[in-house]
């Protein structure tokens, strides 16, 4: 029966709860007016039994106005109890109001009090059993099964603790057996009937109790904190799950649906910075703004964020069909005016068009292919498309009087080793060479920045699936390391960035201290509840490969070009202070790239990307001999 009810649709759940729902209001009805009369009472069949049927017909709009029939059963929490006793005081009051207006008979007053405690009772206790059965938390007559749900501990006992103690409470794969916290004054206390212990005991409850998950409850702590109590959640052969950080949270309750696995960015040691609000709105508020590569992973959050800070149109442009309406989707009912554009960076036509068709006024050039051994091999798009891409945007920036053109940049454009990098650099060139020699009135800025988490191509998803399919996880090499940023916080800084330039700047972005990758994949396996297999534990459960490092690949990342910079108003963004001179071979040598492109010369592109690039040092093989 259990299995038939989960399997009603959704609007088949909802019917069904308002008809229970109906029945009780009418049957808290009758209890009420037995209690007040001290006898089993029916309603009489004058006019009074009018007051009975408009029971359920004040009742249900109330109920579906407060989102009654919107909560989960399974995991109704306080919250979901409070909408609950507003809905059933504000039934009752208007139910009382009707009685003594109607003049159908003299109903007591006592019986609008009794009725509103019965029908609060019945609604919110009739909840409660569902949740309770259909958990399979019921008793052994209602035919409950035994219960064989995973122990887990609550890694936090404050208010999003005992939420998610509630949930998991009622969940059919977890029971919260106990909590940790450090906090002196819960040690030892009970909250939700689960005791809290020091976490110098966590090791003994892991033990004792069998615990086969940590849930990480602390949305509020800062990332320094968060990045500690990890750290010692390491070394227990436990999955370590978390809430986001509060600020991802879009609801005030927390139920379980907000668990997610750990990953890289919880594991920096890096606080936020409140971003500069000036600066962050500057090239944005009431104004038309146009990204390139939009359904990308940097392109989508900068839709995202400018959004949310006041543009007066969101124009949108990438080559991917199914990227494009993913983020169109996604930003459906965020309130800005937005469009999407289909088109190439590389047709320059098309990106003059848009441009003066919406008036935009700010660009951020996203458009980019930048998976490393990808554009290794297939260097004419590559070339095609970095550099000639942004060169056409650059130049339909300048036709149409476009305000700021803000490019995002990488690492390894500095002292590259890959076509990738020198393509990047070489876009970076091309900017500087406009700025400074054609006297436009367009603003073109720069921004450099190292690896973003859960972006495409990066390592972090790709160590998670590795993980999940048992191994092995894969690293190039043991000494290899690499900066990382999320994704919200590199999207941030770059429209502050964006801001400050002048014309022709290359701004830097504080990535923090860089990460050692063979590090990463043990704290990922061992965060996963798993053993790393090595001569130490043969035993281990997911083993480390070393691939070798692909073509053109760096143990190390860097991201200047000379050793010194200079400070902003930001103190996570330095402006590089590299002066580009002898640029004027630039527009000769790119018409040769054209002509290599079109004939798919990769050999030939190398060669010139050798001799326009200063800094570029591919491999031996790859040099122009």
């Amino acid at each position: 029966m259990i299995d038939q009810l989960l399997s009603l649709s959704r609007r088949q759940k909802q019917g069904l709860m308002m008809g229970v729902d109906a029945v009780l209001v009418i049957v808290a009805l009758c209890v009420a007016h037995s209690l007040r009369a001290n006898r089993f009472y029916l309603p009489p069949e004058g006019n009074e039994i009018y007051l009975w049927i408009i029971a359920p017909i004040i009742a249900l709009p109330v109920f579906v106005q407060f989102g009654l029939y919107q909560t989960v059963i399974r995991y109704i929490g306080f919250n979901s109890l409070w909408r609950v006793f507003q809905a059933i005081s504000l039934y009752a009051l208007l139910w009382g109001v009707c009685t003594f207006l109607s003049g159908f008979g003299l109903t007591p007053r006592s019986v609008v009090i009794i009725n509103w405690l019965v029908a609060l009772l019945f609604v919110a206790g009739a909840r409660m059993v569902a949740r309770w059965i259909l958990t399979n938390r019921a008793p052994a007559f209602l035919g409950a099964e035994r219960d064989e749900r995973k122990n887990v501990v609550i890694y936090g006992a404050g208010a999003a603790g005992m939420q998610l103690a509630i949930s998991t409470s009622f969940s059919p794969e977890m029971r919260p057996v106990a909590f940790v916290d450090d906090d002196p004054i819960l040690v030892d206390q009970q909250v939700n009937g689960v005791r809290v212990y020091h976490p110098d005991q966590l090791g003994r409850l892991i033990d004792e109790f069998a615990v086969k998950e940590v849930l990480l409850a602390m949305p509020s702590a800062t990332q320094h904190r968060r990045q500690k109590i990890l750290s010692g959640l390491e070394h227990y052969p436990v999955l370590v799950q978390t809430l986001p950080d509060i600020s991802e949270l879009e609801r005030c309750e927390v139920n379980l649906e907000d668990v997610r696995d750990i990953d890289i960015g919880d594991l920096l040691e890096r606080d936020p910075i409140a971003p500069v609000d000036e600066l962050l709105h500057a090239n944005i508020r009431g104004k038309v703004v146009l990204v390139t590569g939009a359904g990308g992973s940097i392109g989508a959050e900068l839709c995202r964020q400018i959004s949310q800070l006041g543009a007066s149109k969101l124009v949108m442009f990438d080559h991917s069909e199914f990227n494009l309406y993913r983020i169109e989707k996604e930003l459906a009912e965020s309130g800005v005016e937005f469009e999407s554009v289909l088109g190439s960076v590389r047709d320059q036509s098309a990106v003059e068009y848009v441009c003066r068709a919406n008036g935009v006024q700010t660009i951020y050039h996203a458009a980019a292919y930048k998976h490393v051994p990808l554009v290794e091999i297939n260097a004419a798009m590559g070339v095609a498309n970095n550099v000639l891409g942004t060169r056409n945007c650059a130049q339909a920036a300048i036709k149409t009087g476009i305000e700021t053109f803000v490019l995002i940049s990488t690492d390894k454009a500095v002292r590259p080793t890959n076509i990738m990098g020198a393509t990047k650099r070489l876009a970076e060139l091309v900017l500087q060479d406009l700025s400074h020699n054609n006297n436009c009135s367009t603003r073109f800025t720069m921004v450099r920045f190292g690896n973003v988490l859960d972006s495409s191509g990066s390592v972090v998803p790709l160590f998670r699936e590795q993980i999940k399919r048992g191994g092995p996880v894969t690293v190039t090499h043991p000494e290899i390391i690499r900066y990382f940023m999320t994704i919200r916080e590199a999207t941030q800084l770059v429209l502050q960035a964006g801001a400050m330039g002048q014309g022709g700047d290359v701004f830097v972005l504080d990535m923090g201290e860089p990460v050692k990758i063979i590090g990463l994949a043990r704290k990922m396996i061992r965060l996963s509840g798993l053993q790393v297999k090595e001569e130490s534990a043969p035993d281990g459960d997911i083993e480390i490969n070393f691939t070798g490092l692909r073509r053109g690949e760096k143990l190390y990342e860097e991201l200047l070009v000379t050793d010194t910079a200079v400070s902003t108003p930001h103190p996570r963004i330095m402006r590089e202070s590299e002066i580009c001179t002898n640029l004027s071979h630039l527009n000769p040598c790119l018409e040769k790239l054209e002509r290599a492109i079109r004939v798919v010369d990769n050999e030939q592109i190398r060669v010139l990307l050798f001799d326009m690039v200063e800094s570029y040092n591919p491999a031996p093989t790859e040099k122009a001999s």
